[in-house]
């Protein structure tokens, strides 16, 4: 399993801090999540949404170049 905390950016070797995706709606703040499957258009929901589990998107940032590396894992959730 790959390691889901990078020291150094594979670009240009710059040090990593970790962050997250923001999802901004309707006066609502969340980390964005992944969803299994295509997306499917909905006239009232914009995007209906697949039954299967959502999993949180965590992120890694290069301070140095801005490279940005995301992850699908549970513990990115909010706490």
């Amino acid at each position: 399993m790959a390691t889901t905390s990078p020291q150094r950016c594979p670009k240009c070797t710059g040090s990593m801090e970790q962050g997250f995706v923001l999802d901004q709606t309707y006066g609502a703040r969340a980390v964005s999540q992944w969803a299994a499957g295509a997306p499917v258009k909905s006239f009232w929901a914009g995007t209906r949404m697949p039954e299967e589990h959502f999993i949180p998107i965590g992120s890694y940032r290069c301070a140095s170049c801005g490279y940005l590396e995301l992850y699908a894992r549970s513990e990115f959730a909010a706490k």
